[in-house]
């Protein structure tokens, strides 16, 4: 195993010190916690949001923490959901009294954890409310999920709810958008190669030099099928096919092609460019698309497609303004 690290169990406090050192201007850390807040919290009448999750995803989720986008991000060791304490802190955090927004990727640790936390914060008298992201077709139950896992799509649910709740909406308004971008955004994703959790020093599946995984999940979970090395375009034909395939698309959509973690520009962009000519060729309008790393797997080679079914709301609250590092240019 190689990589840039000190020690193996300090990987994620020196990670947040180095995130909330570099951009202190925008971040915050709570103190003796793994909570990443904007630095303004909490931001009066404002609902507040929260996600998170396992390390290892980067940019996800502290990249998403700034105006117009998450509130919060808490950070759990690599591949390990935040425990409910942390997720507390950061509800607490950014409570103004205008209620907490918790924004959940489909795996159980966090939904376990995520929830318990919205008990004990509800306890306190904290209004919380949730929305469970499942956007990747690939597979209805998985290694670590009940139902389908939640991927890169959930970048779209930060930022359309935290446009949503940047307006003044209420509680109940920032859910319902955040829910129709749940039931509007589908995903999934190819692995080239596995990666290694740092604890573990070894890889956490094998693919051989001529294999690659179709509809693998973030964490090294099984996907679909195990098949030959395929050109750029097959690949992105069959990611996308199984996507448009799942759901019936109008004719305006946001994209994303988001790299796993060693995938080169240079190859997103060959298979971004083949996206293009399918969707042009199916009549289907792309009102904006973003190519680069938005939820990785550590050193994971491959991509995953996303596409966003958008309508005059959706297009909106997509548009407005943000100022998180990873997703607002």
């Amino acid at each position: 195993m190689k990589k840039v690290v000190n020690d193996v169990n300090q990987i994620v406090d020196e990670m947040i010190e180095g995130i909330t050192s570099v951009h202190s201007n925008l971040l915050k850390r709570l103190p003796n916690t793994t909570v990443i807040t904007r630095s303004d919290v909490p931001v009066k009448g404002k609902v507040g949001l929260v996600s998170g999750g396992g390390s290892g995803h980067e940019p996800a989720h502290a990249g998403y923490v700034g105006k117009g986008m998450l509130d919060a991000a808490v950070v759990g060791e690599v591949f390990t959901s935040p425990t409910p304490d942390q997720v507390m802190e950061a509800i607490k955090a950014v409570d103004s009294g205008a209620g907490v927004l918790l924004i959940i990727k489909n795996y159980t640790g966090d939904v376990m954890n995520f929830e318990m936390a919205k008990e004990m914060a509800e306890l306190e008298g904290i209004q919380v409310e949730q929305v469970i992201v499942n956007d990747d077709v690939a597979v209805e139950d998985s290694t670590f999920t009940t139902g389908r896992r939640g991927i890169a799509g959930t970048v779209f649910v930060h930022k359309i709810a935290g446009a949503m709740a940047e307006k003044g909406a209420s509680l109940a308004e920032v859910k319902e958008v955040a829910e129709k971008t749940i039931a509007n955004v589908r995903s999934m994703g190819v692995a080239l190669t596995s990666c290694t959790v740092p604890a573990a020093g070894k890889p956490s599946f094998i693919l051989e030099d001529n294999e690659m995984e179709i509809g693998i999940g973030i964490h090294g979970e099984p996907g679909i099928k195990r098949i030959p090395l395929q050109k750029a375009d097959q690949i992105a034909k069959t990611l996308l096919d199984n996507i448009l395939g799942d759901k019936h698309f109008g004719n305006h959509v946001a994209v994303m092609i988001n790299g796993l973690g060693a995938t080169p520009e240079m190859e997103l962009y060959i298979a971004s460019r083949k996206v293009v000519q399918e969707l042009n060729e199916k009549g289907i309008n792309i009102h904006r698309t973003w190519v680069g790393e938005y939820m990785t797997s550590l050193e994971m080679a491959g991509f995953s497609i996303t596409l966003l079914d958008l309508d005059d709301q959706l297009t909106e609250l997509l548009d407005k303004e943000c100022e998180a590092l990873s997703f607002c240019n």
